[in-house]
């Protein structure tokens, strides 16, 4: 690993550490859609800054706008789901199951008809991460009245990003990953501003945590993460950064404890060990490379 392509990989393993984190901080009361609102004005506006001062032009061809609906629906579902869930799951939580994600992927790509073919490590892989889950999910049930259904709230996030990705993947327009993620949060702010408006209306109190954490989120969380993401999947092989998602779940669950004082029992890590084996099994082709590299 070269030592620009270092700083980049480094970034992204914070910032996905620190992004579950920063959602519950951005929280102000009742009111989850404004601080999602707010983070993706944020982003979008950044977003159109930077393709303004390196002359990027938005694509509206067909297949490009295909792309953007695809994205930005997974986007949009999402984050409602998550913004909601987070005021009852530990922010830990929110990184290890999203650690799902590449599971789901695969499972929503084989019914699809994938050409992938579902090898025993994949299928073991795959057991053993509903085995974890079961597990957390058998923990939710005392760490608080709510806390099951924000679980399920942030599980059914994990599949729609999931099935946006596979979505995405499948319209297959050739676009620059800026373009996709300005034209994506475009559609997101659209759609979240009547819902903010029916469901709550008026802007809430924020406090200085609120605001300083949605700015992180609108700036980092959402441009830096995907362009940084994006430069290290370009420079790096598959197994190394398929590493980042074994990496991030435990540092996310370790921040959260430090800063947040949250309790993370004995099962919370015996699940989230058997996801991330199960994680590890599922990309073990892609992992192999990473023992190879000097």
């Amino acid at each position: 690993m070269n030592k620009r392509v270092l700083p980049a990989y480094l970034g992204v393993i914070l910032i996905w550490s620190t992004t579950p984190l920063a959602i519950q901080w951005s929280g102000s009361g009742a009111d989850f859609v404004f601080p999602l609102l707010a983070r993706m004005v944020i982003g979008l506006l950044a977003c159109v800054m930077i393709m303004a001062a390196i002359r990027l032009k938005l694509p509206y061809h067909r297949a490009a706008l295909h792309a953007y609906v695809a994205a930005g629906l997974g986007i949009f579902g999402a984050m409602q789901l998550v913004y909601w869930g987070a005021r009852f799951v530990p922010s830990g939580l929110i990184a290890v199951l999203f650690g799902l994600v590449p599971l789901f992927t695969g499972i929503i790509g084989l019914l699809l008809g994938s050409d992938d073919r579902l090898s025993f490590a994949k299928l073991a892989g795959i057991l053993l991460g509903l085995v974890g889950l079961g597990v957390i999910f058998g923990a939710g049930t005392h760490i608080g009245a709510q806390a099951m259904p924000g679980f399920v709230a942030v599980l059914g996030a994990v599949m729609l990003q999931s099935g946006s990705l596979v979505w995405v993947k499948r319209v297959g327009a050739s676009i620059p990953a800026l373009a996709l993620t300005t034209g994506s949060l475009t559609l997101v702010v659209a759609l979240s501003l009547p819902l903010w408006w029916l469901l709550f209306g008026h802007i809430p109190t924020f406090t200085a945590q609120n605001a300083l954490s949605t700015l992180y989120l609108g700036i980092f969380g959402s441009v830096a993460g995907f362009t940084l993401y994006f430069y290290v999947t370009k420079h790096l092989q598959a197994g190394q950064v398929a590493l980042i998602t074994l990496i991030t779940p435990v540092s996310a669950l370790l921040l959260g404890q430090w800063l947040n004082h949250e309790q993370v029992g004995f099962d919370i890590w015996l699940g989230t060990a058997l996801i991330l084996l199960g994680l590890g099994l599922h990309q073990w082709q892609q992992l192999l490379p990473v023992s190879r590299v000097k």
